[in-house]
């Protein structure tokens, strides 16, 4: 006879009759943490038809679906979240505890595999985590959207990922890590023509029409942003040149090659020598805040932790 629990919160809470298999709901949990029956196999290190078994397994022992399939991933079910609730902390203690799945003894930690935007790795991230490597940390560096690397890290891929916009889902928690400000500059020589920092302030954007605009995509997300909560309006430019990385743009705008909005860590050093101009100082500037987020679940690797901790101490003087 199969043992059914009741959706009801405080009925669920008395445990099932017979005990459950500690391998189905380490499986479990990795495809609810994971999102996926694919990705979770990666994780364990099983087949993806060892990972289906085991689920349908567990979902014959409790007498409840636990996953919805996807064309993309797995949905799990509000009996699912609840179920992972109460397991989440008491798996964790027990592979800290026994070491599953963790190095033998004695041998070198893993490379602690990281990933977020070039610019920010580049220009904060990575001399922030110079230090680490005397320490004996090694880094497997990973660039790409957010998007993208967030899905990776869930299938796997990555154990801690620089995120420039917060994840949407329950899982992963994002951390928040430094907030950034947007500053809109340009060359001296168009600051001139324009009239400078005084005639935004009196004008508003509309001297700014006579510049060319360089921007990081053609649909223009930091320009757009900073229109919007600045000027109140939207930008009807079109950029002259966009490049697909911040510090293209960073270097065409100095160049000459017109004005754009930009993370105001990229351009602090531009603006200090004067080959940029701040071109507008509002009293409540737009921020973009940036995440850390690691991978779901325990982690034998102690590096991980060293490097999410230097980064939250790091990213405060960001």
């Amino acid at each position: 006879m199969v043992h059914r629990i009741s959706d009801d919160p405080a009925e669920a809470e008395q445990p099932p009759a017979a005990p459950l298999d500690l391998n189905l709901l380490r499986t479990f949990l990795a495809v609810h943490r994971s999102g996926s029956f694919t990705a979770a196999a990666r994780l364990l290190g099983l087949s993806q038809p060892t990972v289906t078994t085991q689920i349908r397994a567990l979902e014959r022992q409790l007498g409840r679906e636990l996953f919805e399939r996807l064309p993309r991933g797995a949905a799990p079910a509000p009996f699912a979240d609840a179920l992972a609730a109460r397991i989440n902390d008491p798996l964790d203690a027990l592979a800290a505890v026994t070491g599953h799945g963790g190095p033998l003894d004695g041998a070198p930690a893993e490379p602690v595999q990281l990933a977020g935007p070039a610019e920010l790795l580049c220009h904060c991230v990575l001399p922030s985590l110079a230090p680490l490597t005397e320490r004996g940390v090694r880094l497997r560096v990973a660039t790409g959207a957010t998007e993208t690397l967030l899905d990776e890290l869930r299938a796997g891929r990555h154990d801690l990922v620089v995120a420039t916009t917060r994840p949407r889902d329950r899982t992963p928690a994002p951390v928040p890590l430094a907030d950034t400000e947007l500053a809109l500059v340009t060359a001296p020589e168009w600051a001139d023509r324009i009239g400078g920092p005084a005639r935004v302030a009196a004008d508003g954007p509309a001297p700014l029409h006579t510049i060319p605009l360089v921007g990081y995509a053609p649909d223009l997300p930091l320009v757009r942003r900073y229109w919007r909560h600045v000027f109140g309006r939207r930008i009807t430019c079109q950029a002259a040149v966009t490049v697909p990385d911040l510090r293209g743009v960073l270097s065409a705008v100095t160049a000459g090659a017109g004005f754009s909005v930009l993370p105001r860590y990229l351009c602090r050093d531009a603006l200090a020598s004067g080959a940029l101009v701040l071109l507008h100082d509002p009293e409540d500037a737009p921020i973009n805040t940036g995440y850390l987020v690691q991978r779901p679940g325990s982690t034998d690797n102690p590096h991980v932790a060293l490097v999410r901790d230097h980064l939250q101490r790091a990213a405060r003087a960001w």
